[in-house]
């Protein structure tokens, strides 16, 4: 209805089954002030907050009521469950006759509609890379912004720049992940340790040092996985 909803959920979060159905991502709004899109569980991975001591972990990642609180291997959990059962349960839902086949609000069918359908204009929030879009993050990054879809194609919205303290979130994600894929494309190892020096959580926990034997040791590991740094073996 046009109106700022933000006040209202500044109120309803300081009731505690609000609060605590997603406690990372409640405690981003509170001292950001804005709502985090992402879930607790991976906001709590993304960001040097939640996760760097025990005592943190089991204070925001143990006890929020919400799927994914941020426990540790939470969705492979989730998968391992389900390994027995997911072939039935794709077998019942194809053979249920009562399926509902009208159009959801999942973004595909209309995003075709739009394209090669009949070319009824179609917006929604979609990931492209950042040229003009968003002021304040680096140029080429990926971002999320409002998109529309028509029979000419897709067409990105400028939607000017970030609250400060949000550039900074997403400045120092955005940065760190373009120097790994400068890495991984150009095979130099240095770029992949030091895009890890910066990440968030990682630099929370670890020193340079520690950080270094870490990543040398997944090097090691996955080493048959990753040919083009095979001069640093």
């Amino acid at each position: 209805n046009g109106k700022d909803a933000y006040p209202l959920i500044r109120e309803a979060v300081k009731r505690p089954e609000i609060y605590n159905e997603e406690q990372v991502r409640n405690e981003m709004f509170l001292h950001l002030d804005y709502y985090a899109t992402e879930s607790s569980g991976h906001n709590s991975e993304y960001n040097a907050w939640f996760r760097k001591r025990a005592d943190l972990i089991e204070k925001y990642c143990r006890h929020s009521t919400g799927w994914n609180p941020g426990e540790y291997a939470f969705i492979l959990k989730e998968y391992l469950e389900r390994e027995n059962t997911w072939k039935s349960e794709i077998k019942k839902w194809l053979e249920e006759p009562s399926t509902d086949l009208k159009r959801g609000k999942e973004y595909a069918a209309n995003i075709f509609n739009a394209t090669i359908g009949d070319g009824t204009l179609y917006e929604f929030n979609g990931n492209v890379r950042n040229f003009g879009l968003i002021d304040n993050l680096p140029e080429g990054c990926c971002v999320e912004v409002p998109v529309i879809a028509s029979n000419r194609g897709f067409s990105p919205i400028h939607v000017d720049s970030l609250p400060p303290q949000l550039a900074i979130l997403n400045n120092i994600s955005a940065q760190c992940e373009e120097l790994a894929v400068e890495g991984a494309i150009s095979g130099d190892p240095k770029k992949i340790f030091q895009a890890i020096y910066f990440d968030p959580l990682t630099s929370a926990v670890l020193s340079l040092a520690e950080i270094e034997k870490m990543v040398k040791e997944m090097f090691e590991k996955n080493k048959n996985q990753l040919p083009q740094f095979k001069h640093f073996w």
